[in-house]
């Protein structure tokens, strides 16, 4: 229910009230026979007793305004169970329309081929659950099996602590003296390793200047190593080179043919034992031999052939042709021989005098690959073996050079300015590489102060160098054997002092053999504690990892028999569902006459409550009307006994003039309405005189009077505000 506001004009009754509060106690000071404290009693009953009204009103209402709630519920739900039955009749009656023999019989069917689905999934959980219970087994009998395993390994373990202890004990009930003696021996030990590394270090540093030896040596045997020319050989040479015709490179091929070259030098090699020293083929000494023996072989060529230009050698053009082999050979797998053969890397060649913005050319020979006296490797090659290949490689370039090649590599030697063609060639240097597989690579490089090919130059003048090399080479060689001898001495005194210390200390153990005896058991027994640890170890990760398998199998198998349970209760419940359906299409009939009835009731019940609702209205209604009126007889008993308190009070302080006067006043406002204003008039111009005494309560003479006229006017005043203006009600809902 809305809240309401009820505004009451009763001005006349407020006036009316006023006047007759004022005369009655006028007439009570007069007969002096009844007090201020019986008026103010009788008054303030007449309060209590209409607010006693309006208490038994309020809850008249209170329980109205319930009655009206539990209505409005009651038709609340019955309007949700006429809904809920109109919606089961309107289901009823599509299944009585459904309910036909075809539907009953396909329903019938489908509940039997349910019935053998749920079937099918009971015997798969039932073989699952068989499943569970083996894995649940096996996972029991592992977790005893690494319970057991544990326990062991505990064991073992305090064992090992325990036979440690032991051994500790026994350790130290052995003498201070076996403790320096081993200690002794200790260093002296270290000292005979130390002195035993030493002479290893003084061995290689031997191997090492012997090695420079056999290269200052080789350095001597390149200075009369010369490849020489017949002049048959030249002309013909110099008429192909000049018209590289078929006949003149027929010619050419008949002169040269009969050439043993490789007979000659093989057998000069060998007669030097000292070439045979294995070396690094990229060792910057054993580079600097190869290009200046290459080169002082090709420079006598060109001398014989008449050119007066020479080729020259450096480490910077040595150091460019190992990273050229490296990066466009080596690192490329670019064999270039072999049985898939990928002749010469031009790209790499044009990449590279990119590189280095010089003009390069290439001439590769079999190197280490081919020998009369068999193969030789790059990782035991020796010094004769690197000289021997660039010596045969250069011959051949000469003396078996025709075929496909059309003398390429004798071209490459012997022109001047230009190489196979290509201008640009005024400042030849040579570097000498060998790659992976053993082929010799010879670098053709034009030096210029821009890419500084020329510069750390090697001298040609073998002899000289090899010399002073061969005499440097010696005396280190002499240096480091006079030092491996004292490294070797060394190594004999303190070999010496390691047997020393050895007896010293067999002297003290053997006088002391109950001790030993016990740190010999004690040892053995942690020993074997030990094993027995590291074999408990072994078992109880076996264990562990076999009660993990066994776990993960349980949760596999409990989790396909979680999902074979769920199969069977969607079977089921999809059993159910089709039964119903069967059922609802049996019993049609009756679950359609069944939701007619509750359907009906459902309408009925929704009637009464209907009718009870409008009954509880209308008593609330009345029970509001009676709470209103008892609210206005409680505030005028209010207003009633407010002006009587006042007039009282005025009275109980004044004269006689005054108690006349008042009540003369109350007569006036008795008799007409109208004279309010002319006594509202009076006490304004009383209150005027009154000067300075306007704020207090006047005490005596014809201003007390005049005072007592205003107080009685003032009450009337206010009763008809209070009338004018009315009261606000109490809610009437809550």
């Amino acid at each position: 229910m809305n809240k309401k506001k009820m505004i009451r004009l009763t001005a006349l009754v407020g006036v009316a009230t006023a006047t007759g509060v004022v005369a009655e106690a006028n007439q009570a000071h007069a007969a002096t026979t009844t007090t201020t404290e019986t008026t103010n009693q009788t008054t303030n009953a007449s309060v209590e007793s209409t607010q006693a009204a309006v208490d038994a009103a309020q809850n008249a209402f209170d329980t109205a305004q319930t009655s009206v709630d539990n209505a409005q519920a009651n038709v609340t739900s019955a309007s949700n169970n006429v809904t809920s039955a109109s919606a089961t009749l309107s289901s009823a009656i599509a299944n009585k329309e459904a309910a036909t023999s075809e539907n009953i019989a396909s329903a019938t069917s489908a509940v039997s081929s349910q019935a053998v689905v749920v079937a099918s999934a009971s015997q798969a959980v039932s073989e699952q659950a068989g499943v569970v219970s083996a894995a649940a087994s096996v996972q029991a009998s592992a977790q005893a099996e690494a319970t057991s395993a544990s326990a062991s390994l505990s064991s073992s373990s305090a064992n090992v602590a325990s036979a440690t202890s032991a051994l500790s004990a026994a350790e130290a009930a052995l003498t201070s003296d076996q403790s320096t003696a081993a200690n002794n021996l200790s260093a002296a030990e270290s000292a005979a390793s130390s002195a035993s590394a030493a002479v290893s270090s003084g061995q290689a540093e031997v191997d090492n200047a012997q090695a420079a030896v056999a290269s200052a040596q080789a350095a001597e045997v390149q200075s009369s190593d010369v490849i020489n020319m017949s002049v048959a050989y030249i002309t013909a040479l110099k008429n192909y080179l000049a018209n590289p015709s078929s006949a003149n490179a027929a010619a050419l091929q008949e002169v040269a043919k009969g050439t043993d070259y490789v007979k000659e030098l093989q057998q000069k090699f060998k007669s030097d034992a000292s070439l045979d020293v294995v070396v690094d083929p990229s060792d910057p000494t054993v580079q600097e031999a190869l290009s200046v023996y290459a080169v002082n072989l090709i420079n006598h060529l060109r001398n014989q052939y008449g050119l007066t230009t020479a080729f020259g050698a450096s480490a910077n053009a040595n150091v460019a042709a190992i990273d050229f082999v490296k990066k466009y050979y080596d690192d490329e797998d670019w064999n270039i021989f072999g049985t898939t053969g990928k002749g010469h890397n031009k790209n790499g060649l044009d990449a590279y005098a990119n590189q280095l913005n010089t003009s390069i050319a290439e001439d590769v020979g079999s190197g280490l690959t081919t020998w009369v006296n068999g193969k030789a490797t790059m990782a035991t090659t020796t010094l004769h073996n690197l000289l021997f290949a660039v010596y045969s490689d250069i011959a051949t370039m000469l003396f078996d050079d025709g075929g496909t090649n059309n003398w390429s590599h004798a071209q490459s030697i012997f022109e001047d300015g230009t190489i196979l063609g290509t201008d640009g060639f005024n400042n030849v240097y040579l570097g000498v590489a060998f790659d992976k597989y053993g082929y010799a690579h010879y670098e053709l490089y034009n030096a210029t102060e821009g890419n500084q090919l020329g510069n750390n130059a090697y001298s040609l003048d073998v002899q000289t160098a090899a010399q002073a090399l061969l005499t440097n080479a010696q005396a280190s060689l002499a240096s480091a054997k006079a030092s491996l001898q004292r490294m070797t001495t060394n190594l004999m005194v303190a070999k010496v002092a390691v047997v020393a210390a050895q007896n010293h200390l067999a002297a003290l153990e053997n006088s002391s053999a109950n001790d030993l005896v016990a740190v010999t058991k004690a040892r053995t027994q942690l020993a074997s504690a030990e094993t027995s640890y590291q074999t408990a170890l072994a078992t109880y990760k076996q264990k562990e990892e076999a009660l993990k398998k066994a776990n993960d199998e349980l949760a596999n198998v409990q989790a396909s028999l979680e999902a074979a349970q769920a199969t069977l209760a969607a079977a089921k419940a999809k059993l159910a569902e089709v039964e119903e359906t069967v059922a609802n299409l049996t019993n049609a009939d009756q679950l359609l006459a069944a939701a007619q009835a509750a359907y009906e009731q459902a309408v009925a019940n929704l009637t009464t409550a209907t009718g009870k609702l409008g009954a509880a209205q209308v008593d609330l209604a009345k029970a509001e009307s009676q709470l209103a009126l008892a609210e206005d007889t409680a505030e005028q008993a209010k207003v009633r006994a407010a002006i009587a308190a006042q007039v009282d009070q005025q009275l109980n302080g004044s004269t006689a003039n005054d108690r006349q006067s008042a009540g003369q006043d109350a007569t006036s406002l008795k008799t007409n309405g109208r004279a309010l204003t002319a006594t509202v008039a009076t006490a304004s111009a009383a209150k005027q005189k009154q000067g300075a005494n306007q704020g207090r309560l006047p005490q005596t003479g014809n201003d007390d009077q005049e005072a007592s006229t205003m107080a009685l006017v003032g009450l009337g005043m206010l009763g008809m505000a209070t009338g004018l203006y009315g009261y606000k009600k109490k809610k009437l809902t809550k």
